[in-house]
């Protein structure tokens, strides 16, 4: 296989029924992204403040697809097309975030991704927004709510302080049913933590010294004066775990590990070290909800060999997790009295389950080829399944 030549911007897609706060929460990430560089491509502007993006200078990292509904307007080529202005090195991105249409079919959203041939991007979840206050009568008018939450990676329940404890309870073990493995966060006004979505960029220091003034300055005053100002303990709404061995994993068992990660388990990032199965590489590990990818690239002259993670979630066991992981490694609790422990040719083939989730930049995936939506309910794990196999 051989490895992106680029690097991979992660795209999200940000979905939920009209008024569930989407721009809301997209507001919150522009204000608090850290000097992490957000391209957006939207439906319409909305209240997005366009005004201060001018005056910014960053109307060019922000593209309109028009009135229409996003998943209907556009097909993957189209798609394409905006990708490709934004993923351009000149931009120099750290994440993409597309707000569905209030009424988009978020998982055509999803295969436009998965089918596209743009080796610089990467999927990076499925973010649908739930209104508390209203989630009963929109699940009512629009019974293809439970579908929408079926496919989500990650729920956010928002509008939370408009329902009492009780109803707030009932609708998060409702809507934790309705998603399955997706991880679910309780939110007002939007405000999660970025770093469930995307990881802070790390810049040079000299970058922040003389620089123009971006939209973040604009709205970091007013967020200040106003109550959404206070965003202390965003952390509270889901847990992170790290994991690092100087023991390479088992590949099988660690596949194992990853085909069956407990619900709630949103996020999987970092590096695994298989040891005789590719002593020549290390393969970055991106998983988000049911999606996961490896990329491999060679290990640097003097760099330690060693296998770390860190695993971001609502509602997981870190013990358990931690001691899941610990099993993985090729001289684990598991490996004892196997008599395969030690057979390379075990590894071997332990080492295909890896190279699945490995895809070669010279053979984009078709992921439309499968179809895997085709009909009202789908298993999303056709779609990485597919992606997987081409």
């Amino acid at each position: 296989m051989t490895p992106p030549r680029t690097p991979q911007i992660p795209v999200v897609v940000l979905a939920g029924f009209l008024g569930s706060g989407k721009t809301t929460l997209l507001n919150h990430l522009l204000r608090n992204r850290a000097g992490t560089r957000i391209g957006v491509i939207v439906n319409d502007f909305g209240a997005i403040e366009i005004d201060a993006m001018t005056v910014s200078g960053q109307v060019g990292s922000t593209v309109s697809l028009g009135n229409g509904c996003l998943c209907c307007a556009v097909d993957a080529s189209e798609l394409d097309t905006f990708l490709e202005t934004l993923t351009r090195p000149s931009a120099r991105l750290d994440v993409i975030v597309i707000e569905a249409s209030g009424l988009a079919e978020p998982q055509e959203l999803v295969r436009m991704l998965l089918a596209s041939d743009n080796p610089r991007i990467r999927y990076g979840g499925l973010v649908e927004v739930v209104d508390a206050a209203e989630f009963d009568s929109t699940r009512q008018r629009h019974p293809e709510l439970d579908r929408h939450l079926d496919v989500a990676d990650l729920v956010v329940l928002n509008k939370t302080d408009r329902v009492g404890e009780a109803d707030r309870a009932r609708l998060r073990a409702t809507v934790a049913e309705l998603s399955g493995p997706a991880a679910v966060i309780c939110a007002v006004h939007g405000r999660i933590d970025p770093e469930l979505l995307f990881d802070p960029a790390l810049r040079p220091d000299h970058e922040d010294k003389v620089r123009q003034l971006t939209f973040e300055d604009l709205l970091r005053q007013e967020a200040t004066d106003g109550h959404e100002g206070h965003d202390d303990h965003l952390h509270a709404a889901y847990e992170s775990v790290d994991f690092t061995s100087d023991i390479p994993m088992d590949p099988r068992r660690f596949m194992e590990f990853l085909d069956s990660r407990p619900d709630g388990l949103y996020r999987i990032k970092g590096f695994a070290d298989f040891g005789a199965g590719d002593r020549d590489n290390t393969y970055a590990l991106h998983a988000v909800g049911r999606f996961l990818r490896f990329v491999p690239r060679p290990w640097a002259r003097g760099e330690q060999r060693l296998t770390q993670l860190v695993m971001i979630g609502a509602g997981i066991d870190a013990e358990a997790l931690l001691a899941g992981l610990a099993a993985c490694r090729a001289d684990g609790p598991a490996s004892e009295g196997r008599a395969d422990a030690t057979d390379s040719s075990a590894t071997e083939r332990g080492m295909w389950g890896v190279l699945r989730y490995v895809q070669n930049e010279a053979d984009p995936v078709d992921v439309q080829r499968a179809d895997p939506w085709d009909g009202q309910r789908a298993d999303p794990m056709d779609v990485q399944e597919a992606a997987a196999e081409a």
